[in-house]
């Protein structure tokens, strides 16, 4: 909440800059996955200046470096790696640097990706780039994320709410600077290039938001009253949960923020008289409570990363060879979900079903295992083993939306769950135990996609 004496953000330009640092910090892993056509015609070794790098789908034989697979775990796994060096890294290295320093980081390596359009090269070498910069993007991206967590931890919560929804927005950003791309008419390359300076403006807009904060004196009252390092590292790690995603995956911005601020606003309600919180929860007891809940958010994610990209991107129209089979993957598989995942995460600023004593939650998690089989039996034109059992656009499309709003929904609602069925002093570990299980849900997806691939 707003404190009494607090100047007025004139202009929301404090809120504005928060929302494109949102925006920001999910852009490359969205850009990377929406452009696998590109990625997946250079690793077969076609030529830039013939190829429709951004209009064709790329499936089969030509994927021989399993490029899809590969940029889902490389992805994930430096969340999961900064997850462990959470508070080592923190206590560290200076909240400007980490800041800063990340976003030149990412501007630099897209900016690399930029220029690598223009440049021929074998498969392998560009391969092995291709992957070493999607590491480092996305290493850099998670430290980014927490750090700006933790200044969003010294200010109300509308500006968590704006800057989740950037977030939640990037994925449709990428969708949409995707199809413009393929729309615009130019030739191949240049359509690419293009598509790849847009994350560097992108990104060239956050360091200019980020900059213009200190001059900006609703923000510099708040972030010159920070809160103690502890609470600063608590609200980091609760709201690191939420991040797409990272992920590629849009985050609900309505709910989370509620929760970031539980312990700020709820604690000294509930224990006005005491002068601190009761000793430090034990992770075990923390674990015991929480144990299902967890365990929910692991398999959401275990199903959604296991296929989205890596199946769902080879999935191509059923029709004729026309417009439509062009623009078919952006739509129906990138832009659909994206849309329709925001949305699930949404609807918990709503309604919260079901509640945390129920034991249809983790029925309901279970049942998404069944889009596993149902996108492998999809139209996807190169495999050898399973048929094709759902050869129409309509599957497909009716299974992603389904798919989308129940990863979004379920996701939110576990993250909703999870601070209820603990004490207030024990939500801190509550929030680094579903920070590690969600980092283990991506991973663990990630690393099964390899399997479902293989199995086609």
């Amino acid at each position: 909440m707003a404190r009494e004496d607090a100047p007025r953000d004139s202009y929301h330009l404090v809120g504005i800059s928060f929302f494109i640092l949102g925006l920001g910090t999910l852009l490359p892993w969205n850009f990377f996955i929406t452009a696998i056509p590109y990625f997946q015609a250079r690793l077969a070794g076609a030529s830039n200046s013939t190829t429709r790098i951004l209009s064709t789908n790329h499936t089969g034989p030509e994927d021989a470096f399993n490029f899809n697979n590969w940029v889902t775990l490389l992805s994930q796994l430096p969340l999961l790696l900064f997850t462990l060096l959470n508070s080592f890294l923190y206590q560290c290295v200076p909240e400007t640097v980490r800041i800063l320093g990340s976003l030149l980081a990412m501007l630099l390596l897209f900016a690399l990706t930029a220029a690598l359009v223009k440049v021929d090269m074998s498969p392998g070498p560009f391969f092995s780039i291709t992957m070493a910069s999607v590491c480092f993007i996305n290493s850099f991206s998670a430290v980014l994320q927490g750090s700006l967590f933790g200044q969003l931890g010294t200010m109300p919560s509308t500006y968590s709410t704006l800057f989740l929804s950037g977030q939640g927005l990037a994925g449709i950003f990428a969708a949409l600077a995707m199809l413009l791309s393929m729309a615009s008419g130019v030739d191949a390359q240049t359509s690419a290039l293009g598509y790849f300076i847009t994350p560097c403006v992108g990104i060239l807009m956050s360091i200019m938001c980020y900059l213009s904060l200190p001059h900006l004196k609703f923000a510099r009252y708040y972030l010159a009253n920070k809160p103690s390092q502890a609470q600063a590292q608590e609200l980091e790690t609760k709201a690191e949960l939420l991040q797409s995603d990272e992920n590629g995956i849009p985050n609900s911005p309505q709910k989370v923020a509620l929760t970031l601020d539980l312990d700020l606003e709820k604690e000294p309600e509930s224990e006005p008289d005491e002068p601190q919180k009761p000793g430090k929860p034990s992770v075990f007891v923390v674990f015991q409570k929480i144990w299902l809940t967890a365990l929910c958010l692991v398999l959401v994610f275990t199903v959604t990363l296991s296929v989205f990209p890596a199946i769902t991107a080879m999935v191509t129209s059923s029709t004729s060879p026309g417009r439509w089979s062009q623009f078919f993957n952006p739509i129906c598989c990138f832009l659909l979900f994206n849309i329709m995942d925001w949305l699930g995460r949404s609807l918990t600023s709503y309604f919260l079903w079901p509640d945390e004593d129920s034991r249809l939650l983790p029925l309901l998690v279970c049942l998404r295992f069944l889009f596993v089989p149902l996108f492998m039996l999809c139209h996807v034109p190169q495999r050898s083993r399973l048929p094709t059992l759902f050869p129409q656009d309509a599957y497909f499309i009716t299974f992603m939306l389904l798919f989308a709003i129940s990863n979004g929904y379920l996701v939110s609602l576990t993250m909703c769950l999870a601070p209820r069925q603990v004490l207030p002093h024990e939500r801190e570990v509550a929030g680094a135990l579903m920070t590690f299980f969600l980092a283990l849900g991506l991973s663990c997806g990630a690393s099964l996609s390899f399997l479902f691939k293989a199995l086609l």
